[in-house]
């Protein structure tokens, strides 16, 4: 069995919904000397953070396709302020009019309700704030503009306690720091690496036509896509919602798609259905169907596919927990990873409601970093 008793400082990768829960049930365990939370943006709330307009058409870091996971930390964008600060953003998956999926009484932390006078499915800036509420007790942890570039095992002379060095980049200083921990928390997410998937003769048609292909994660709004033909690849949530507000203004909306379209998009004249995508022509700026259809003069593809597991700051951990990019392995339910359970995750699964998940994964944490709860065996946890 796997019982810890001296854990006293802990790094908490990502200041999102995630991290933050991880700091408060850290905390009310009364046993730790050092939380520290690193967080890459200049903001609390990860995701939700709303990066604009400007970065509708910003997609320097998207390669065509992207199967693989990236090999290296994400680059922020450096934005000057009207007072000629810089600003590091790294552009974030929320659109314009987005809306949560999950009604705010079942998506709240179980001691912080939404606003009363909010909408049951609540704007991203309403979510947005709520976070920045919910971190008011803990700023005292956050090292914001602070990028996570290595995780490191470290095994002092082949003793069973170990440290995680923490390789780190300053962007307000600009300097590269490292220090020790005892354990570390990865609640840095997983919806900032995109997928695009591998479709004969896409290289060719993205070489000839830069920027008529793009991903989800850097869609703001409709107004680019006015009077044009635009197919737009998965339905699942932001294939049905993006595909929904194009369809108000492009002449043609298409949308490819592995299973037949459900009840909740016949009602839309506006969209024609495709199967999946069976090959590129870039000759004739055309895309072929699989089941023989096509369609020709395309001036946007909108791959709306998903995101990949993918740490790269972690790169040096053998086995991995991401390989391609689909799932995690070596992690024990989802959480511990099992040859070395001092690294812990939040909120691996997809299809949860997080911010509860994450809080019930923390408190599992922080009781298990404390010593008040034991692990399994590592035969036990592989199994």
């Amino acid at each position: 069995m796997e019982t810890f008793t001296n854990i006293k400082s802990i790094a908490v990768i990502g200041a999102g919904p995630t991290g933050l829960a991880a700091v408060k049930y850290l905390k009310a365990e009364n046993a730790f000397d050092r939380i520290v939370v690193f967080e890459q943006r200049h903001e609390v709330g990860g995701v939700w953070n709303y990066t604009g307009d400007s970065f509708q058409q910003h997609q320097s870091d998207l390669t065509i396709p992207r199967t693989k996971l990236a090999e290296s930390v994400e680059q922020p964008v450096l934005i000057r302020t009207a007072t000629g600060a810089a600003n590091h953003v790294f552009p974030s998956p929320i659109y314009e009019s987005l809306e949560t999926n999950i009604p705010h009484t079942l998506m709240n932390y179980s001691d912080q309700p939404f606003p009363t006078d909010c909408p049951l499915f609540p704007p991203h800036r309403v979510v947005k704030q709520y976070l920045e509420e919910y971190a008011d007790d803990i700023r005292g942890h956050l090292k914001l503009e602070t990028q996570i570039t290595q995780v490191r095992l470290v095994r002092d002379d082949g003793a069973r306690n170990t440290k995680w060095a923490i390789r780190y980049f300053d962007m307000a200083s600009g300097t590269s720091c490292e220090e020790n921990f005892d354990a570390v928390v990865c609640a840095s997410g997983h919806y900032s690496d995109p997928f695009v998937p591998e479709i004969p003769g896409i290289s060719e048609f993205n070489g000839k036509y830069p920027g008529v292909i793009s991903h989800s994660k850097y869609y703001r709004n409709p107004g680019p896509y006015a009077d044009k033909k635009v197919i737009v690849v998965g339905n699942s949530a932001s294939g049905l919602d993006i595909s929904r507000q194009i369809s108000t203004v492009a002449a043609q909306v298409i949308v490819s798609e592995k299973k037949k379209p459900t009840t909740l998009h016949n009602d839309l004249e506006s969209i024609a259905y495709r199967p999946e995508i069976a090959e590129f022509f870039a000759d004739s700026r055309t895309v072929c169907f699989i089941n023989g259809d096509t369609v020709a003069n395309i001036d946007n593809i909108i791959f709306c596919t998903g995101y990949q597991y993918s740490f790269p700051f972690l790169k040096d951990l053998d086995p991995p927990v991401a390989t391609t990019g689909e799932r995690t392995r070596n992690v024990y339910q989802h959480i511990f990873y099992n040859l070395e359970p001092t690294l812990a995750f939040l909120a691996l699964p997809q299809r949860i409601v997080p911010f509860p998940v994450a809080e019930a994964q923390a408190a599992y944490v922080a009781r298990v970093f404390s010593g008040r709860l034991v692990l399994p065996t590592l035969a036990e946890m592989k199994a």
